[in-house]
């Protein structure tokens, strides 16, 4: 029954989408709180690299994405605060790898890729091995990011108290940045390299304008992402869309939704008539 169950692509390929959104749920806050989008880029371009040179090397080629990722997320920590912006030196490493991987794809011998799957993902095209990878990736990220949320948000909220608590922020950012790499490397099948940071960044925007914590925020992020993916898949197959762009596409009018509804109470707070004072006595 479950291998008959299993079987069915459309299953898998929402159990897949469902386990990238869960990952990447709080990944994406820590991303939002830390004004880091574009480090997601600069990590989810390298994974070109990794799958040209996984194929010059015949080897895995999650094993190729993850290890460049992982390089990407040590380089930019290492680097960063050595005399060079955030911003500049994570734009210059972003395309950098994507233009070198590229290039590499296009000399490798007698090698056709469909380069358009791995740019915006191939959910459709997910294997219970693929399957497991993604759900085993999804599983470590999320047991890591509980072992050390606590340090995590201290070390976000302020470094100097984090220091003064002991904890070390830059081994902080290390291991949100290589947590970042193996959701782009499990998640490069789902949504591909050019929109793996919107699956990291929308759901936790939408999610901010209605959570006071971070936890409660993490959560629902996690639940915007998983309507997102599996919305968008169901979105796709009705109306023969390219999959993992629909996905974001749904994430976006998620967001847009929530920024009327967000402007919208606050014209209505505004315009409403002052509550009358219970404690006036009326003459």
């Amino acid at each position: 029954m479950l291998d008959a169950f299993m079987d069915d692509f459309m299953v898998r390929a929402a159990l897949a989408g469902i386990a990238v959104a869960l990952a990447a749920a709080p990944l994406g806050c820590f991303v939002v709180w830390r004004r880091m989008a574009y480090f997601g880029d600069a990590t989810a371009h390298a994974a070109i690299l990794g799958v040209a040179l996984s194929l010059l090397m015949s080897t895995s080629m999650l094993a190729g994405v993850l290890i460049v990722s992982l390089i990407m997320a040590t380089l930019v920590t290492l680097l960063s605060g050595r005399g060079y912006a955030m911003d500049t030196l994570l734009g210059v490493m972003a395309h950098s790898a994507l233009a070198f991987g590229l290039v590499a794809v296009s000399f490798l011998p007698g090698v056709r890729i469909d380069l358009m799957a791995y740019l915006f993902g191939d959910i459709l095209a997910v294997s219970k091995t693929d399957l497991a990878i993604i759900a085993t990736g999804g599983l470590l990220v999320l047991g890591l990011l509980r072992w050390r949320w606590s340090a995590l948000l201290t070390a976000t909220l302020n470094e100097d108290l984090a220091r003064a608590s002991g904890i070390n922020p830059r081994r902080e950012q290390l291991v949100l940045t290589l947590s970042l790499a193996v959701v782009v490397a499990v998640a490069l099948k789902v949504v591909g390299a050019l929109l793996i940071t919107a699956l990291l960044i929308i759901p936790a925007a939408t999610a901010r304008r209605f959570c006071h914590t971070p936890e409660l925020m993490a959560i629902t992020a996690a639940i915007i992402g998983g309507v997102s993916t599996t919305g968008g898949l169901q979105a796709a197959y009705w109306l023969d869309t390219p999959t993992g762009p629909t996905i974001v596409c749904l994430a976006a009018s998620l967001f847009a939704l929530s920024s009327v509804s967000a402007q919208l109470s606050r014209l209505a707070s505004r315009t409403a008539p002052d509550a009358p004072d219970p404690r006036k006595r009326v003459e």
